[in-house]
């Protein structure tokens, strides 16, 4: 059951190119971090540290960067990696977290490498 916060943030998005994936109208996660990293961003917006409209906007410019750098049919397209792409950017800029801590997760782990770009 969603909280009526997380309906907005949903709601917000549905119909949106950086709709959530869904499978038959639930929430589709294939791997655990998805759903980890998904629930982060909500709750951290939800208690406060960052307004979500500032979230959604990061994550459309993670979505555009790839579509930029990659062609569309690429297959190394991930949704959830623009989302932890977009929350460890409104992190960094929050102030929440530093930039070399991002770096320093193991090689495997998706994400980005904040400290390398300005």
């Amino acid at each position: 059951m969603q909280t009526r916060f997380e309906h907005f943030a949903l709601a917000s998005m549905l119909g949106q190119g950086e709709a959530p994936p869904r499978l038959d109208g639930k929430l589709c996660f294939a791997q655990q971090w998805q759903r980890q990293v998904f629930g982060v961003a909500l709750a951290l917006s939800k208690a406060g540290y960052f307004d979500w409209e500032d979230f959604r906007l990061k994550l459309i410019a993670a979505i555009g960067e790839w579509e930029d750098s990659h062609r569309l049919d690429d297959r190394s397209w991930s949704y959830y990696e623009r989302w932890l792409t977009a929350l460890e950017r409104l992190l960094v800029e929050q102030g929440l977290i530093a930039a070399e801590d991002l770096v320093a997760r193991p090689p495997d782990t998706p994400g980005i490498g904040l400290a390398a770009k300005p």
